[in-house]
């Protein structure tokens, strides 16, 4: 983490893909255990935390909002689905082709802020120069 007016919203963008690689992670997890008993299905929240921190000010600037957000509230938190549902009748609430989806849809968010923080880096390169 860089610390420094400039790096707001890098530093923003590297917490939003580090919650993005957790998510993989965690619908891989899901993945694995898809045949496992009683197993709950897993998520990590990510979205509402920033949603929160950004505020509901449409008064406000984007540059404003990202430079008051507290990076350390900026934690993505891993949750279990103990919905009353399940999938099979051994408890088990895993669907394969929505987490094979969720993993196709997490991977590109992922593809996308990993870029974004490169294409951020180019700007403040470009400014030097």
């Amino acid at each position: 983490m860089i610390s420094s007016s400039a790096f707001h919203y890098v530093n923003v963008l590297d917490k939003a893909a580090d919650a993005s690689w957790q998510r993989e992670q965690t619908i891989a997890n899901n993945i694995a255990n898809v045949d496992t008993p009683g197993y709950k299905r897993q998520d990590v929240e990510f979205e509402s935390v920033l949603k929160r921190e950004l505020g509901d000010s449409k008064y406000t600037s984007l540059d404003d909002k990202i430079s008051s957000i507290h990076l350390n509230h900026l934690q993505a938190k891993e949750r279990t689905e103990y919905a009353g549902f399940a999938y099979r009748l051994d408890g088990n609430n895993v669907d394969i082709d929505t987490e094979n989806v969720e993993l196709a849809s997490e991977t590109l968010r992922y593809l996308g802020l990993t870029d974004s923080i490169n294409q951020e880096f180019t700007r403040l390169k470009s400014v030097i120069k």
